[in-house]
């Protein structure tokens, strides 16, 4: 936690700097909820087919998608979507004759049931974690 998913037009798979947007999301985003950067997953999903307004092949969109433990206030989920918003701006490079449609999405995971794993292999460390 969180688990943040980026889904992205096709077009964009050049000009969007998947890994580097990556890189500088997990410290924001703990920085904003005063989490860890450790916590943070992010994974991309690449749009290979997606109809966009009125089907012309000139828009692109990138949408994405924080989940966080529920708790947070609505005033830092706002303030979150901002910078996500921004920072995924500042990480895709403008397509000239493009229009690029850009949201991001900040919601809750229920701590009830939510729970997650990681293990260790190699250092023979298993941890499990509740949503509390």
């Amino acid at each position: 936690m969180p688990h943040i998913t980026v889904d992205y037009s096709d077009t964009l798979a050049d000009t969007f700097d998947r890994r580097g947007f990556g890189l500088a999301l997990h410290p924001l985003v703990a920085r904003t909820i005063e989490g860890t950067v450790a916590g943070c997953k992010t994974r991309f999903r690449r749009i290979d087919e997606c109809v966009l307004a009125d089907g012309a092949d000139d828009i692109a969109m990138v949408h994405i998608e924080v989940s966080l433990l529920s708790g947070r206030t609505p005033e830092v989920k706002a303030e979150l979507s901002r910078a996500v918003l921004g920072l995924a701006r500042d990480h895709i490079k403008p397509t000239p004759g493009f229009a690029l449609h850009t949201s991001v999405d900040v919601s809750d995971l229920a701590r009830g049931s939510y729970v997650s794993h990681v293990s260790h292999h190699d250092q023979g460390a298993s941890v499990w974690s509740a949503g509390a």
